[in-house]
């Protein structure tokens, strides 16, 4: 059930909410890119953001949502074997520092997995979970299909390149953000080091060793998975926070002979938007929404304010002129009119892009006023009483006249 939510809840945030990035350009050494607001679930960036490409290790991350759905106990122990390692060094692929025949436990490995992105930490939890890398490659496609995934395929778990192995950058977000709801996953990609649970040594995250390596400042990423190959490039999975705005950025092929483009584009973009955007407050709680006029009652009309303070994520040169109020529904209130009534719908739009809608309902019973509802019919009452005058007048004529001819 629980799997089913988190789902859910990414395929709505990332099929449904989605709208069409900011037109920026920014000048930038990665192929492929693309950013995203996460508490909007909107795209601020992209570039190329749907060509199938390599991903290197980012791979990894569906290595780690598929084994920790997969495991019941992540204190459970297993024991290292040979075949763990094999082909490792030949493939000059990235190791977390697992010895043959170690007794290690499903979090040890799942470390190893994510901080130094070691191929050894990948090949183990594929054996012990699956039995072979075969049968774990299409737990890992099954994932991808169940999340809609159109162009994104794996022929393994670690992220070496290889034929038919591809996904694109908005793809390998989509499987990020499904990825940061489980707890476990979480704590460990954004954690910057961890000691083995035997205590024989410790593992250290990329991300964090190479942002104190490099003094790039990025103090604010939370955390993410780096990868590197000859056809992938630099890459860089990412998740940072600053004025309480969370972000999500994925970047590929950036050189990887110059030093460490991928990070120098994650400074320019992050710090580009976080400089020139911002959560911005359109609506104060308490502010008149709507007014609706009464028909029939001593209140002569009902006024709905915002029970809460409505901001949107919007350039730092934003005008509140912008911001339009479109109602649609019940244009008066009459007393009989039942409390919860859906009277319509509000919608607010700045630019034209909807930024809050609500419905509206009737909160409050409506007293009926017999004073109020003769002034709205006031001319009927006074032809009725007219009427009624020239009736009696006329039948207590007639009467007379019937008198008179007795």
């Amino acid at each position: 059930m629980k799997k089913d939510l988190y789902l859910i809840m990414t395929l709505l945030s990332f099929y449904i909410g989605l709208s069409n990035a900011y037109a920026v350009e920014l000048k930038t050494n990665s192929e492929n890119i693309i950013l995203y607001n996460l508490d909007e679930h909107k795209i601020l960036y992209e570039k190329n953001a749907e060509e199938q490409i390599s991903i290197a290790s980012m791979t990894k991350i569906m290595t780690a949502i598929v084994a920790l759905e997969q495991i019941d106990d992540l204190d459970e122990k297993v024991i290292l074997t040979t075949s763990d390692f094999q082909g490792l060094e030949e493939a000059n692929a990235s190791v977390a520092g697992f010895k043959i025949g170690q007794k290690v436990t499903y979090r040890d490995l799942l470390y190893g997995l994510l901080l130094p992105s070691g191929a050894d930490a990948a090949q183990a939890l594929t054996r012990n979970i699956a039995g072979s890398q075969k049968k774990f490659v299409k737990l890992m496609n099954e994932k991808a299909e169940e999340l809609k995934l159109k162009h994104t395929h794996f022929m393994n778990e670690t992220g070496l390149d290889e034929e038919n192995h591809y996904s694109t950058v908005k793809e390998v977000a989509t499987i990020f953000e499904y990825a940061l709801k489980n707890k476990d996953f979480k704590e460990i990609i954004t954690s910057s080091s961890y000691m083995m649970s035997d205590q024989s040594f410790s593992v250290y995250s990329t991300i964090f060793r190479n942002q104190k390596r490099y003094n790039l400042g990025l103090d604010y990423l939370e955390g993410g998975k780096t990868g590197t190959t000859f056809d992938a490039g630099l890459c860089l999975a990412s998740i940072a926070k600053k004025d309480g705005i969370s972000y999500m950025l994925i970047t590929a092929r950036a050189p990887y002979d110059k030093g460490p483009m991928n990070f120098y584009d994650a400074t320019t973009i992050y710090e580009y938007f976080m400089e020139h955007y911002g959560n911005k407050t359109i609506i104060e709680k308490g502010q008149p929404l709507l007014e609706l006029k009464t028909k029939y009652s001593k209140q002569k009309q009902i006024i709905w304010k915002s029970d809460k303070q409505i901001q949107k994520y919007l350039s730092n040169d934003f005008s509140l002129k912008d911001i339009k109020k479109q109602y649609s529904g019940e244009e008066m209130i009459t007393p009989n009119m039942k409390v919860g009534t859906k009277l319509g719908t509000l919608i607010i739009t700045y630019r034209g892009e909807t930024i809050h809608e609500q419905n509206i309902i009737l909160e409050e019973k409506i007293s009926f006023s017999l004073f109020e509802y003769l002034k709205v019919h006031i001319e009927i009452v006074i032809i009725s009483i007219i009427m009624a005058i020239l009736f009696i007048f006329t039948h207590h004529k007639k009467k007379r006249s019937k008198k008179k001819r007795k």
